[in-house]
């Protein structure tokens, strides 16, 4: 979700657009669960000073990345991680490389995607942890990946400000496109929407298939507040982002004052339209970091949550 001032703005006018908000359509039978949320992707100009924000700032254990000897993971569990990969010269404004989500069974994942029509994917890779991975692209053309861990442990690892990934979001240009692979396909569950003003959506949130954690459409273009002109670099490290669950918002702020810890770039706590404590990190690249506690301890604007939340 975007950097929020307040709770109170109104969003009754969003009534209006509910009817879009209907469920997904069932999954074909035969998929295998698509569980949630392995890892979000993303490209360093200046990887010692990336290093310090995730392995630091944020507490993650640094790893070696099975996929690019260049590059890093930065695990807040043995199953979920922030994976820094160096900048190609031609990368772009963005600096989303990819994004990785949890399946039971990558092997028959990928064979129901091809039986399901889907084309191009790549073959599946095996790490030496016995991570088992293969991807693909959305129809926006953003990289995704399914991977099946080789750890079942969820234990948060040592030092880091959170053990677990609450949700990815990053840009989205066409929401029946990518509802067309997302919901329709894959069987995405939605959990919230919301917006700045009552005549607009900035965010559709949708759970995972067989899981609690969430993907997050941060719209841009018409019916939203984001004009496709105004994204830039720094508007797309905003939108493109990686949120970590905390259970107390005021006890992780603190730690991270109280060692020093901050980013230079930062901003919150503060209370969301959804109702839930956030604050928010940059990393050197402007990619957002969004803290956020699990569940809301106020009404949401604009929608009611229709699923559950996530749990500790």
């Amino acid at each position: 979700m975007p950097i929020f001032r307040t709770a109170a703005i109104r969003c009754a006018g969003l009534a209006l657009i509910a009817a879009t908000m209907v469920g997904a359509a069932p999954a074909q039978p035969g998929r295998p669960p698509v569980t949630g949320i392995s890892h979000l992707a993303v490209y360093a100009t200046d990887m010692a000073a990336t290093d310090h924000f995730y392995r630091v700032v944020l507490g993650a254990r640094k790893g070696t990345d099975p996929e690019d000897p260049a590059g890093a993971r930065y695990y807040f569990s043995p199953r979920q991680f922030v994976e820094v990969l160096p900048a190609p010269k031609d990368h772009g404004p963005s600096m989303l490389a990819h994004v990785g989500y949890i399946t039971a069974d990558a092997p028959r994942l990928r064979a129901w995607l091809i039986g399901q029509g889907m084309r191009d994917l790549s073959t599946v890779q095996r790490g030496v942890g016995g991570d088992q991975w293969f991807g693909g692209r959305d129809p926006e053309g953003n990289a995704v990946q399914f991977v099946q861990p080789g750890s079942a442990s969820t234990v948060a690892e040592k030092g880091a400000i959170s053990g677990r990934i609450l949700h990815v979001g990053y840009a989205v240009h066409d929401r029946a496109k990518q509802d067309g692979f997302y919901r329709t396909l894959l069987g995405f569950r939605p959990y919230w929407y919301g917006a700045f003003h009552a005549d607009k959506v900035d965010w559709v949130s949708q759970q995972l298939p067989d899981g609690r954690e969430w993907l997050e459409y941060m719209m841009v273009g018409a019916g939203s507040d984001v004009a496709l002109e105004s994204v830039d670099a720094r508007q797309l490290g905003v939108l493109n982002h990686v949120s970590l669950g905390v259970v107390n918002m005021q006890a992780a702020v603190t730690t991270l004052y109280r060692e020093n810890r901050l980013s230079p770039r930062h901003d919150g706590p503060q209370m969301g339209l959804d109702g839930k404590w956030q604050a928010n990190f940059y990393d050197p690249d402007g990619t957002r970091v969004e803290l956020m506690e699990f569940a809301p301890v106020m009404r949401p604007c604009c929608s009611a949550f229709t699923a559950e939340s996530p749990k500790p």
